[in-house]
């Protein structure tokens, strides 16, 4: 940890077409080497796949609906005491728990077996949306987690 001051948190400039800060990070975790305008480029093909015709706006609602699915509300950190690590359950903090969803979104999305990252992006999104998929298993299963170590909460720090 830094021992003088906390970095400052740099603001996150909205996107152009929905206008939300949630869809800047969104793409700013999918961008590789730099390349910003073809991750956004994925992610607006993502939204346009994801509406099925209707609006882009019907989309960005499944996609924002997506997101507050995979949230977590607990997860577990290991720690150490008196020579035993025990998983102890805690609250997950509201930035963290955003950053988790789009992770295990991202990463889940890789993993599908569609042709194009937007088609596999799209395919997670619309899963996670109606609270089925594979990050919303990777959540239930953290949840399970800190379920399971209920027992070892006194150890809270």
């Amino acid at each position: 940890m830094a021992r003088r001051r906390q970095a400052a948190k740099r603001p996150v400039i909205p996107d152009p077409v929905f206008k939300s800060v949630l869809v800047t990070k969104f793409i700013n975790k999918i961008m590789e080497r730099g390349k910003k305008t073809t991750a956004s480029g994925m992610f607006y093909t993502a939204m346009d796949i994801l509406a099925d015709g209707k609006e882009r706006v019907e989309g960005f609602k499944l996609f924002e609906q997506a997101i507050e699915n995979v949230k977590p509300q607990i997860e577990v950190k290991s720690r150490r005491v008196g020579g035993a690590n025990y998983q102890v359950p805690v609250e997950v903090r509201g930035t963290r728990k955003l950053t988790l969803a789009i992770r295990w979104i991202i990463t889940h999305a890789l993993a599908r077996k569609e042709k194009t990252f937007a088609q596999r992006l799209a395919g997670e999104l619309g899963e996670a949306a109606k609270g089925q998929g594979a990050s919303i298993k990777k959540r239930e299963d953290v949840h399970k987690m800190a379920e399971a170590n209920r027992a070892f909460s006194h150890f809270k720090w």
